[in-house]
């Protein structure tokens, strides 16, 4: 992969991770943990990928 489509895939990355984090801070102040669970698994996997591309 070139480095303009791994800067662009890694923008992307990072706005869907920092969305992620906003749904995660809304999540942890409801009853519903699988929502929350859910939530932090797609964060780790958004965070993993990014480690990817470095």
């Amino acid at each position: 992969m070139n480095a303009p489509d791994k800067t662009g895939q890694a923008a992307l990355l990072n706005r869907l991770y920092d969305m992620k984090q906003k749904q995660l801070q809304q999540a942890s102040g409801q009853a519903d943990s699988l929502r929350y669970q859910v939530l932090a698994a797609e964060a780790q996997a958004i965070s993993d990928a990014l480690k990817a591309l470095q």
